[in-house]
């Protein structure tokens, strides 16, 4: 027979100073873990926001990025005319051509310097890749020595507002505008004419990377066998999702193993005040345990009883953790990405998904945090707890 849940809900509030305590631990623990995975996850929503099945990257073969890759215009002409592309209304292959590179910026109040991406586009067909809306500003002139900048970097970094002049390559950039593209990546970027930048990086006519929409996605194997085999070519092809996630895996796995790892350490010091809470209760409540054995419950009852106490405990850390997590949803950081090379705003993103294995991990942490006072309690002697109490 098990001992009632509300006797252990009970048990939980009658020590309020003990519960707390415990659970502030784990909440601390917790709101570590929520951290780091907010912190992978949001690094992983921003890059791989953009990604379509229904599109294809092309890059070099053997590039594994952007800013290694590089192409002539005439590969990009082949390509444009690939009767397996789709078309648009008007009549223009659905396609588009970047020249991608990297420049060093200052960023506001903080020494040192990072890496940006600068990606030359054309307007005309930018919206293959993502239709910049601008927040700030206007749109760059196609063929001028203007360029606008992402909204997540512009305050990041030194003369990156409208208005302001960028030295890069030894020429001055005229910052006109600033966009969002819907949190992507693409907002820690700086975009301008691909044919204007070309010459500052010394790539002329020279495209880095293509992007573009399949008539029909369900013939991706056979377009990309095609395009990979096709000797005037030199290609590799990807599926637009599958690039962003390859290009977001190294990254994200490294923030999500460190945190795991910090989470861990913190959990030792968390499982022994939940251990000494759980055997407190024991040495307290030992006639207890003994008139709920001659009641008629069995020792594995007992033992399940402060198990759950434990639990509950834990969870309450565990909705602590997360309450503490939560301030930190929408804050914007950022980081070089390992496969670019370049620097990478994105926000924390606390969503319910983690949430709940916050909870879940707290839960487990009760479990095993009480398994060994539950087991001592299971064991207690009657007649001699019953003399003693």
């Amino acid at each position: 027979m098990a001992i009632p849940f509300v006797y252990n809900v009970r048990n939980v509030m009658q020590r309020p100073v003990a519960t707390l305590t415990t659970a502030i631990g784990i909440g601390l623990t917790v709101a570590v873990l929520l951290a780091a995975l907010a912190l992978a996850g949001g690094f992983r929503s921003a890059v791989t926001a953009a990604g379509d099945p229904g599109k294809i990257v092309v890059l070099a073969n053997g590039a594994d990025s952007e800013v290694m890759s590089w192409f002539g215009q005439d590969i990009a002409a082949i390509l444009r005319a690939n009767p397996n592309i789709a078309v648009g209304a008007d009549g223009r292959a659905e396609a588009t051509f970047d020249m991608v590179a990297t420049t060093n910026l200052k960023r506001v109040g903080q020494p040192g310097v990072s890496n940006l991406r600068v990606r030359g586009v054309d307007l005309a067909t930018v919206a293959v890749r993502a239709r910049p809306v601008v927040v700030a500003g206007r749109l760059f002139t196609p063929g001028s020595d203007e360029i606008i900048v992402g909204r997540s970097i512009s305050s990041r970094f030194e003369h990156c507002r409208a208005g302001d002049v960028l030295h890069i390559q030894k020429r001055d950039l005229k910052v006109v505008g600033l966009f969002s593209t819907g949190g992507s990546a693409y907002e820690s970027e700086i975009w301008g004419d691909a044919l204007t930048l070309m010459p500052l990086f010394h790539r002329e006519g020279v495209y880095a990377v293509g992007l573009l929409k399949m008539k029909d996605p369900s013939r991706f194997a056979a377009l990309k066998r095609e395009l990979e085999h096709d000797p005037r070519l030199n290609l590799s092809v990807q599926r637009e999702d599958v690039f962003y996630s390859e290009q977001s895996k190294d990254l994200t796995k490294a923030l999500t193993v460190l945190g795991w790892f910090i989470t861990l350490v913190m959990a030792v010091g968390a499982l022994f005040g939940a251990a000494n809470t759980m055997f407190a209760a024991v040495s307290g409540r030992t006639r207890e345990i003994a008139t709920l054995l001659v009641l008629g419950f069995i020792p594995f009852a007992i033992m399940v009883s402060f198990v759950v106490e434990s639990v509950l405990t834990a969870l309450v850390g565990g909705l602590l953790g997360c309450l503490l997590a939560l301030p930190i949803n929408g804050i914007t950081t950022s980081t070089t990405n390992f496969q670019s090379f370049s620097e990478v705003a994105f926000q924390f993103r606390v969503t319910p998904q983690l949430m709940l294995v916050a909870l879940g991990f707290s839960a487990v942490l009760g479990a095993f945090g009480g398994f060994f006072p539950a087991l001592k309690a299971a064991r207690q002697p009657i007649a001699s707890t019953l003399r003693g109490g």
